[in-house]
């Protein structure tokens, strides 16, 4: 059928409304359909670290696989490779051409509210692990969308903020220069740039802020001059959410698709400025050729169109998770060899607020409903079973931001699991969001009901818009039955204005003025929290109220019917659950203390204020620390976070999310059936402000609406060292249960031209007494440059495994992306002759061998 699709007799064929049309998308997640050209509808679906469908709410559930910071701290292509083919086969399942992912911004700042979703700090890892997840993804027939082009990179102010790229010249000491292109180019667009090369990604979405004082949706140097110019890309081009702040700007820069439906900036505007002839049929042909070409590789794909939603859960993708999850586990401590864990250790206690709640992901779009998550008490559990070791448990301190959801918890009254939600299209009853504990009016027959499975409700979609209207009222009601008895805090936030009430009466009042919060990407009110008294075992009715009127009287950038979002747990007893979670400890061989952050601290919508662990988690380290000293940590962030008690720690383990197998993974590694072998693909400081970008990031870097990158090139581990700051964890760091020793190194020498191929060669050798992997990392420094250059950047690296005692000739291939630096003088890319030092290494820091190759000749070079 692709093969006999034509794009311009295609193109020929359909009306100018229909060109119009598909111009911007119908709905959250579909292009618009054409009869009249035998075009049907294109589905999209977020990613990256899963497929979620098409819905937010009461979605189907999906495959989640380890945050994008876990996989790029794999170090392995074949890894994302594989990812990238599962994630097309989700797709097929979903019914999606279209998966938005992956994210390769580069991670400017810890504090990113999306560090998690992007690969690395460092371009080059970052651009390769992307275009091996793309490779694997369209394999399949699947689109990836590259995202988010350019420099999205913070979430405050992201729609409106003017990022301002500036390059150091000439000092260590982050002093502002001039507005440049050069920190752009080698920084922000290089891991497009070498994914674009390296996959063809067949779509690739703009970002929401500024660079330079002009929206990235609308700004030509960008999308014309540079992305289809230079690079020569071929793709389509679509807008992030509510990312389309022009009409004809937008058009003529290139942006192909405005999303979501219904259209705001194009429609009947388009129409008003080809009247104007301010846009011509040239320049909505142009933009629906991309489209076209989009819709042809949907064709060759084999994804039916309009196809009903389904799961994908077999065995060999289990295991997959699995490997996944194991993979993107980095063993940053292991002083005194405590791990792996062995036969003969009896008792195990395990503690921490990430121990018994499977976080799975960071929050925002790329969250989604799991077809199953293990937690790491149930893995370590399943593995301590194995050698007989009994296990312990005790929360220690809880983590959260808002309080966790309810999940699991709830039943409807028909005895299944989740809750019902009724709706109506005009208030059932006058007192329907009153404060007194009944409704006293007769409740008119709702419009629509359904169940859901979960105590949080985005109902930006999944509603039936043929029975419901945009303005509705709400009734979700559940039975709760808690596991223990005390003071537990329900916590309630809506989209809209709202009330809980428990047994018929109210606890909780948003309906009265509610306060704006955060929840719900920003649209939703704050978390409002009450104390009571629940006892273990005995069922409770919550119902919860709502409208949405006053949220859409306010003004929503898309239309939604409101959101819930009801949370609870046993109030914390602070030091006395801390002082009983360290005598558990004491009494255990071992202690496993899993800690960290979750998605209500690591999100799309909102940056991180600090890098600090939540609440009470560093006295409760603390504690743990004293009372065992056998104590494994396991903290589990997407992103760093600041660790004061790491010098007094012999064994620290980095998690990140783990996706589905999270749980497996981890005991997998703790016991020893996986040697680790990732590396961070981060750099973790002792504190924020030896963060490069910390003088001017978020809010502390706004100037009249504009982000000054203060810091230019050196972002991540090339500020560190540069600076001459030692940080916390090195790039690059990963240890493992055995040795390896590294020897022999030689570099061939470069060959004339402007498109030199050369290799770096070396020996690696498994000292140890177990099989491992180890990331052997190339990195080239240029001494003799005539700008400023970071100490050395990484160019290279080959992941290895080997038996004990085996070794082998490892070959990394290099470019003249290795030998390059932008020149904003030149507008160009220039390789200058002379001599440049090679440096073989375990991390950014742990280098191995050191060596040179020497360019005969300079040259530019432009493009790809």
């Amino acid at each position: 059928m692709a093969a006999e699709f034509d794009v311009e007799a295609t193109l020929a064929k359909i009306p100018l409304p229909d060109k119009i049309k598909l111009l911007s998308g119908v709905g959250w997640w579909n292009t618009h359909a054409v009869p009249a050209a035998g075009l049907q509808s294109l589905r999209m679906s977020d990613g990256p670290n899963g497929v979620r469908g098409s819905q937010f709410f009461n979605g189907v559930p999906s495959s989640c696989f380890p945050s994008s910071t876990g996989l790029g701290s794999s170090f392995d292509v074949d890894l994302a490779l594989r990812v990238g083919e599962a994630l097309g086969v989700e797709s097929h399942a979903k019914g999606c051409h279209v998966l938005l992912a992956p994210t390769v911004n580069t991670q400017r700042s810890p504090l990113g509210g999306r560090s998690f979703e992007s690969f690395a700090e460092d371009p080059h890892l970052n651009g390769t692990i992307a275009a091996a997840y793309i490779n694997g993804l369209q394999s399949k027939g699947v689109a990836a969308t590259i995202k988010h082009f350019v420099a999205n990179d913070q979430e405050f102010q992201r729609y409106r903020v003017s990022l301002l790229l500036v390059c150091v010249r000439g000092s260590t000491e982050g002093r502002v220069g001039e507005v440049s292109e050069r920190a752009l180019r080698e920084i922000y667009l290089k891991p497009f740039q070498i994914a674009i090369k390296n996959s063809n990604p067949w779509a690739l979405m703009t970002a929401y802020n500024r660079v330079n004082g002009l929206h990235v949706s609308e700004n030509p140097r960008l999308l014309v001059d540079i992305l289809r110019g230079e690079w020569g890309y071929q793709g389509t081009i679509i807008s992030d959410w509510i990312g389309v702040y022009s009409t004809a700007e937008s058009i003529k820069a290139g942006l192909d698709i405005e999303m979501p439906g219904p259209t705001v900036m194009r429609g009947k505007a388009v129409e008003r400025l080809m009247i104007a002839e301010k846009l011509f049929t040239s320049d909505i042909d142009e933009r629906v050729r991309k489209i076209l070409v989009l819709y042809k590789h949907a064709l060759d794909s084999g994804v039916p169109f309009d196809a009903p939603e389904g799961s994908i859960d077999t065995p060999e993708l289990r295991q997959l998770l699995r490997t996944a999850a194991a993979d993107a586990t980095v063993l940053l401590k292991n002083d005194k060899q405590i791990l792996p864990l062995k036969t003969g250790i009896k008792k195990i206690a395990v503690i921490g607020p990430n121990a018994k709640r499977a976080m799975t992901s960071g929050g925002g779009s790329a969250q989604l409903r799991s077809t199953y998550a293990v937690t790491p008490f149930e893995g370590i559990t399943a593995a301590a079973n194995e050698i007989g070791a009994e296990v312990t448990y005790h929360i220690g301190t809880p983590s959260h931001n808002t309080l966790p959801l309810l999940d699991g918890s709830i039943r409807q009254g028909n005895g299944e699991p989740g809750a019902y939600m009724q709706f109506w299209n005009e208030s059932p009853s006058e007192d329907f969001l009153s404060t007194s504990p009944h409704l006293h009016a007769k409740i008119s027959e709702h419009v629509w009901d359904v169940p859901t499975h979960s105590t949080n409700c985005f109902l930006a979609d999944g509603v039936d818009d043929t029975k419901v209207n945009e303005v509705c009222y709400i009734r979700y009601t559940t039975k709760f039955t808690p596991d223990e008895t005390g003071s537990w805090e329900l916590g309630l936030s809506v989209a809209g204005a709202g009330n809980l009430f428990v047994d018929s009466k109210l606890l909780i009042d948003l309906s009265t003025d509610p306060e704006q919060g955060e929840s719900f990407f920003g649209l939703g009110t704050i978390e409002k929290r009450e104390v009571i008294d629940l006892e273990a075992g005995k069922t409770y009715d919550f119902e919860i109220r709502i409208s949405n009127a006053s949220f859409v009287s306010r003004g929503s950038p898309f239309s939604c019917r409101g959101g819930i979002r009801l949370g609870g747990c046993r109030k914390s007893g602070g030091a006395r659950d801390i002082e009983e979670a360290s005598k558990l400890a004491a009494e255990s061989d071992v202690a496993i203390l899993v800690i960290g952050l979750n998605h209500d601290w690591e999100s799309e919508g909102f940056d991180r204020q600090n890098i600090d662990l939540p609440r009470l988690t560093n006295n409760l380290v603390a504690a743990v620390l004293k009372a065992n000293p056998n104590t494994v940590i396991v903290n589990q962030t997407g992103a760093p976070v600041a660790m004061p008690w790491a010098d007094s720690a012999s064994t620290i383990l980095q998690a990140f999310y783990g996706g589905n197998e999270l749980g497996n993974g981890l005991a997998d590694v703790l016991f020893g059936k996986v040697n680790p072998s990732g590396k961070l693909s981060l750099t973790f400081p002792k504190r924020l402000e030896d963060s490069p970008s910390f003088p001017s990031y978020g809010d502390r870097g706004q100037e009249l609406g504009k982000i000054l990158y203060n810091e230019g090139i050196f972002v991540g581990y090339r500020g560190f060292e540069i600076r001459k700051l030692e940080p916390l964890f090195a790039f690059g760091h990963g240890l493992s249960y055995t040795t390896f020793e590294y020897s022999g190194l030689q570099t061939s020498a470069i060959p004339a031209g402007n498109d030199p191929k050369f290799a770096v060669t070396f020996t690696i050798k498994n000292t140890g007494s177990v099989s491992g992997r180890e990331v052997a990392q190339v990195y080239i420094a240029d001494p003799q440059s005539s700008l400023p250059r970071p100490l050395k950047e990484l160019k290279g690296f080959n992941k290895v495994a080997l038996e004990a005692g085996e070794s082998k000739v490892v070959s990394v291939e290099l470019d003249r992306e290795a030998l390059s630096f932008y020149d904003d003088r030149r507008a160009a890319w220039v390789a200058e002759a002379g001599k440049f030092d090679v440096f073989v290494g375990a991390s950014s820091t742990d280098i191995k061998l050191t060596g040179e190759v020497e360019l005969e000749k300079s040259f530019t070079w432009k493009g790809l």
